[in-house]
């Protein structure tokens, strides 16, 4: 890749030199680039609504994406965009002061989503679930607005592990994010480019870039959630026996319905012996 200042985006500058860094940041573009591929997320000329919450995983999308339409390897227009919540104490300036910085087109969205979810939840119960609901609600209808093709999010692979075994223990199913996704209406795409990208990864590149991080004070500060309860389960595993994540997510593009037991994915009634080999 290369480093010269006129050559490289400036999310990019500044970037450590270590050998260390260059290998990390070599493996997240390689690792988002092969998901946009595989999964099918280019359409040339179209527009994606880059969300950008300002947490690690977001900024790390925000940058990689650059990096790769910088390269020519990303034929579409993006457009970042943060949706302000009313969150108390949010740092409301933070982001886009440094989206101007970086000379990022972007998209500031106040919706005091936070007031619903305060009023509607009562004390203890935890709050993701109506908070995604209203954020996806509004992120839709801002790509709609901008005339965006996908909503493109900065879920990676733990995100998508976590889930799949949160619906495991809770939901009765075997179901996670899916990379890419068809929205109910059929007008929109939601994409998840960092799909194949370790939440590791993304917290060392953010670190080293020293991007301006943003706490997710809302949910963050809630003990006992469901997702934090499998992220420690997935933690030990991983601790026990080093590559355990990997092996899992490599499960997950690896189905075999007929050895399953979901009669929807697979005609276990029409499945018969060969009565020629019989004889």
């Amino acid at each position: 890749m290369l480093d010269h200042p006129e050559e490289i985006h400036p999310l990019f500058r500044g970037a450590p030199r270590t050998v260390a860094f260059k290998k990390l940041r070599k493996r997240i573009v390689r690792q988002t680039r092969e998901a946009i591929e595989q999964y099918g997320m280019i359409e040339p000329g179209t527009k994606w609504l880059v969300c950008l919450s300002g947490g690690k995983d977001s900024y790390t999308l925000l940058a990689v994406l650059h990096e790769l339409k910088w390269r020519g390897l990303l034929p579409v227009e993006l457009l970042a965009c943060n949706l302000d919540q009313g969150q108390p104490g949010f740092p409301a300036t933070v982001l886009p002061e440094f989206l101007e910085k970086m000379g990022v087109q972007h998209r500031i969205e106040y919706r005091d989503t936070y007031s619903i979810v305060m009023d509607k939840i009562p004390q203890g119960r935890t709050f993701c679930a109506l908070c995604s609901r209203l954020r996806r609600g509004n992120l839709y209808r801002i790509a709609r607005e901008e005339g965006c093709s996908a909503v493109v999010l900065g879920h990676h692979r733990d995100d998508i592990l976590e889930t799949f075994f949160m619906n495991l223990f809770h939901g009765g199913r075997l179901a996670t994010m899916p990379p890419k996704l068809l929205n109910e209406e059929g007008d929109l795409f939601v994409y998840r480019p960092l799909a194949h990208v370790a939440e590791d990864d993304c917290e060392k590149f953010a670190a080293a870039m020293r991007y301006p991080i943003i706490p997710c004070d809302l949910c963050g500060s809630q003990d006992g959630l469901q997702r934090q309860q499998v992220k420690a389960i997935l933690d030990g595993w991983e601790q026990n026996s080093p590559g355990r994540r990997q092996t899992m997510f490599r499960a997950l593009t690896n189905a075999q319905p007929s050895h399953l037991l979901d009669p929807l994915l697979f005609d276990f009634v029409a499945l018969s012996r060969d009565a020629e080999t019989l004889r």
